[in-house]
């Protein structure tokens, strides 16, 4: 956790750089909540050599998601967002955890936006990653991915910026991941859901 907090605030000091140098008109910060799901592939492993076979889970749980963009114009933008579960999961007698990262170019279309109301469009390319944890390296050898996988993906959102203040906003988002030979899982897709909080920095 220290690292992904060293890597926000690295990342914030960052786009606060850019702000000048590009003259951007906003800088968007944010952190939520939510949930990734991808159906189980169907596996039975032998984690343990003991003839007992364990099945593989569906990608479920709590994930942690932070995030910033920079817009240049009112309408373009810049984005990063990292996500990850928050709780390690099972995954055939071994503990994991699943995560997200990608940098996107947004679109916030003018004409449906107000003062309160900030819609996004984002795509954009990253990487997925699994990292197992495991007592024994005969039974990680039996998992495929085992003790880290690393995969890229391309990434598709709709989002929404509702504000409660000049600054202070909402951020309910649909992210769409497609990730390359996941065959961790039952498909390469995995949709996200999630809700922060978030504050802009330059707002009109």
């Amino acid at each position: 956790m220290k690292l992904v907090f060293n890597s926000a605030l690295i990342l914030a000091v960052g786009l606060f750089s850019s702000t000048q140098a590009a003259r951007a008109q906003q800088v968007n910060l944010y952190f939520g909540f939510g949930g990734a799901h991808n159906s189980s592939s169907g596996m039975k492993i032998d984690t343990f050599g003991n003839k007992t076979l364990y099945g593989t889970p569906e990608m479920g749980g709590l994930f942690t998601n932070f995030g910033a963009n920079v817009f240049i114009t009112k309408q373009l933008g810049v984005g990063f967002e990292r996500s990850w579960r928050t709780a390690e999961g099972d995954y055939a007698g071994l503990k994991y955890r699943p995560s997200f990262y990608h940098f996107d170019a947004i679109f916030q279309p003018a004409k449906i936006a107000s003062k309160r109301f900030s819609p996004e469009f984002r795509a954009g390319i990253g990487g997925a990653s699994l990292h197992f944890s495991f007592d024994d390296q005969d039974a990680c050898d039996q998992v495929p991915g085992c003790p880290s996988s690393r995969r890229f993906q391309t990434h598709l959102a709709a989002a929404a910026r509702l504000y409660l203040t000049d600054h202070v906003f909402l951020r309910p988002s649909l992210d769409i991941h497609h990730v390359s030979n996941f065959v961790q899982f039952g498909s390469n897709w995995t949709p996200q859901f999630s809700i922060g909080v978030g504050y802009g920095f330059g707002k009109e």
